[in-house]
């Protein structure tokens, strides 16, 4: 089963008249004064677009599942959404998968001032059960550091050649470089690295500063979170020098960092998205000779936390640079490379 068999390149197949799968606007009850324009522009902003597009999906499909089996989904019955969590379940859906298909019907009931039904004891019970039955701990990306890591920068492209024009610098090659190493110094989520821009890097005697006005755990930038990118001993390893070059070659002194580059080797106005990191990353390691090894974005981010373990970093100091809340969710990132590092087991002189 997918995740959204609901969407297929991006899109969603429903039906546009049918009113209960729309994107439900906020509308005040009878009587009272519609939004203003500036608070419609506030209710847009209440959720990221990854948020958004997410929910449409999931309500999508819960709509789907509804008129199939013969339930109302707005407002649905209790006994659509315990049903709807056992078909998912049954079917071996991930528990952060129907735990996402669950605010969505929230959130579509809520915005219309309908009663939550995912609230009901008949639902919270069936959940339970399902959680303790199906849970498991979250898939891992493998951590992407060196010297793999090296070998996926040295698999980055230097020159291009096209016909009637004389060599020039890859800038495809140039921007993945910064990809790879500022993504693993930095430690940055993919969507904080997407979302960096020219002003978020601010100089800085040992290198640079990135500000990330917004994440994950600030989702309402009440706080400027703060990420350093120093220099490495060895250029080649340099997030900053990477950073640099790619910087000057596409002439970039404003908006996004990480652009799309075209074929004909022209840097495009447009920011990379998480899907275009992945092919960045996948096409790398193939070339490298690691194209069995299962590396996603994040793996770039697990890397830098693996890494740092396994060079005496304390929990505490790489929270410093990943920004964990929980010193205990750094320690997840403990796998095969390091459970051997540190463990009684190994001293026991029998």
């Amino acid at each position: 089963m997918t995740d959204s068999p609901s969407v297929e390149q991006g899109e969603l197949l429903v039906d546009p008249t049918d009113s209960r799968r729309r994107w439900p606007e906020l509308t005040p009850p009878a009587g009272e004064a519609p939004l203003t324009p500036d608070e419609a522009s506030y209710v847009r902003a209440a959720r990221a677009d990854s948020t958004v597009t997410a929910y449409r999906a999931d309500w999508a499909e819960f709509c789907d599942w509804c008129d199939r089996e013969n339930h109302d989904c707005l407002p649905a019955p209790a006994a659509a959404v315990s049903g709807y969590l056992v078909t998912l379940a049954r079917a071996g859906a991930k528990i952060s998968t129907m735990s996402r298909r669950m605010a969505a019907i929230r959130f579509f009931h809520a915005v219309r001032d309908l009663p939550d039904p995912t609230s009901p004891a008949r639902v919270t019970t069936v959940w339970e059960g399902i959680r303790r039955e199906h849970g498991a701990p979250p898939d891992q990306a493998r951590p992407l550091m060196p010297p793999q890591l090296f070998d996926l920068v040295a698999a980055t492209g230097t020159t291009r050649q096209f016909r009637g024009r004389p060599a020039e610098p890859d800038l495809a090659g140039a921007r993945d470089r910064a990809l790879l190493l500022v993504g693993f110094w930095s430690a940055l989520r993919c969507s904080e690295l997407c979302a960096l821009t020219v002003d978020n890097v601010l100089p800085h005697d040992r290198g640079r500063t990135l500000t990330i006005p917004s994440s994950k755990t600030n989702q309402r930038g009440e706080h400027t979170e703060l990420v350093v990118l120093p220099y490495a001993a060895h250029p080649d390893a340099c997030p900053v020098r990477a950073l640099t070059t790619w910087l000057k070659l596409a002439a970039i002194t404003e908006g996004p960092v990480l652009r799309r580059v075209s074929t004909g080797n022209r840097v495009t106005p447009g920011q990379l998205h998480r899907a275009s990191v992945n092919r960045r990353i996948t096409a790398l390691a193939a070339a490298a000779g690691h194209d069995d090894a299962g590396y996603s974005p994040h793996s770039l981010r697990a890397g830098f936390v693996t890494w740092a373990h396994l060079r005496g970093a304390s929990d505490r100091e790489i929270a410093a640079q990943t920004r964990h809340r929980s010193l205990a969710s750094v320690g997840g990132y403990v796998r095969v490379e390091n459970a051997w590092t540190a463990n009684a087991a190994t001293n026991m002189g029998i």
